[in-house]
């Protein structure tokens, strides 16, 4: 696919900056914000920033190939999309847009259960290609279905997700109305009259929804509905029957996010796990926990070949890809730099945010004179030296 991309916008802060713009502060708040004091936010990226690399010029090199092998299929680039709630509130069919985008580039899109559009329509657009994150269901039942709807819809991969066993306490959604269960203040109403674009766009793509969840929830339920419906069909506490019980049924490659520790990798590999996203769910929920980078590093150093390890959370750019995969992550996947691209463009954003990545990255390679993506290991600096 030839990349797409836009001089005006030339890295990411360029379109965080105009995705604040163009859309209202709640939608922008609930995309940029991490919890409470948002100290693992800020730690997640700065601590990735840290990581040093080694350049090796005087010898002979050629094109640099972001060419990545994942699960006996050969992606373009090591990156994929991360999932992420409500898309569709930062901007009007992002969900699909991002899919589209994922699936011309030839990059892995993950579709969170309470993503904006339904897992039938994602499949449909990345033709069997995507991810899907599973919020464990609290009853077997819903749990079952939605398998059931994975496996007819033909989905490769299936994302557990580990680390909400309760929501993260953050303030300003609670100011902005965003908590379960979500409410529309005066103050939510006067942010869109100042972003007629959004307005519009939203108004001609509908209310966003959880789409994968619809046969699921009270028919004409409003908002408060939504959000007692929402507390009792999910729980996001794992444990190793909930696991061992989706590895039963799951015939397809089954992964753990939210993984933060050697212990948890560990279980992961006792229960034929395939791979482990390293992940704080972008410092939404422990403030006060370590950064992915440095929960990265024992886990590598440990496990390294028995599992498919891989990252989220912190990543902005290209050349902090570079800094995780040298660090020993096999994957990455990032969120915000998405949904920064789709706000600020719209439905250019996503095709323009890969540009982007790509373009950053292979140059960090090329500086480095490392011509394949699983060399940049080569080029890490560590810390003894």
């Amino acid at each position: 696919m030839e990349e797409r991309y836009n001089s005006k916008y030339p890295d990411i802060e360029y379109l965080r900056a105009r995705a604040k713009k163009r859309i209202p502060k709640f939608a922008f708040e609930y995309l940029d914000g991490g919890c409470n004091s948002e100290v693992n936010l800020r730690r997640n990226t700065s601590e990735i920033r840290e990581v040093q690399l080694k350049p090796v010029y005087l010898k002979d090199h050629g094109q640099a190939s972001l060419e990545t092998s994942l699960f006996s299929k050969i992606y373009d680039a090591p990156f994929g999309i991360s999932p992420i709630g409500l898309q569709g509130l930062m901007w009007p069919r992002a969900t699909e847009i991002l899919a589209q985008a994922a699936f011309d580039y030839n990059i892995p899109f993950i579709l969170s259960t309470v993503g904006t559009a339904s897992l039938e329509k994602v499949s449909e657009i990345t033709q069997g290609n995507a991810w899907f994150q599973l919020y464990h269901p609290v009853e077997d039942q819903l749990r079952d279905d939605l398998l059931r709807r994975l496996e007819e819809a033909s989905y490769p991969v299936l994302v557990i997700l580990s680390d909400v066993p309760t929501f993260g306490y953050r303030s300003k959604e609670i100011i902005n109305g965003l908590a379960i269960p979500p409410r529309m203040s005066l103050r939510n109403i006067l942010q869109i009259m100042a972003r007629p674009q959004w307005a519009v766009q939203t108004l001609i793509a509908g209310q966003p929804a959880f789409k994968t969840l619809t046969p699921y929830i009270p028919k004409r339920a409003n908002l408060k509905h939504l959000g007692i419906f929402m507390n009792k069909t999910f729980s996001g506490r794992l444990n190793e029957d909930k696991i061992s019980a989706i590895r039963e049924k799951w015939k397809g490659k089954l992964v753990l996010k939210g993984v933060a520790s050697v212990e948890d990798t560990e279980t992961a590999i006792r229960l034929g796990l395939d791979g482990i996203i390293i992940s704080n769910h972008g410092g939404r929920q422990l403030d006060h926990g370590q950064s992915t980078i440095a929960a990265l590093r024992p886990i590598v150093a440990k496990y390294k070949d028995q599992i498919k390890i891989m990252m989220d959370s912190g990543m902005r750019t290209g050349p902090d890809i570079a800094s995780v995969l040298a660090t020993g992550a096999e994957f990455a996947f990032l969120g915000r730099s998405f949904m920064y691209g789709v706000s600020a463009l719209g439905k250019e954003g996503g095709n323009h945010t890969i540009s982007i990545l790509k373009r950053q990255l292979r140059q960090v390679m090329e500086q480095l004179c490392c011509d394949h993506i699983q060399d940049l290991p080569k080029h890490l600096i560590r810390t003894e030296e």
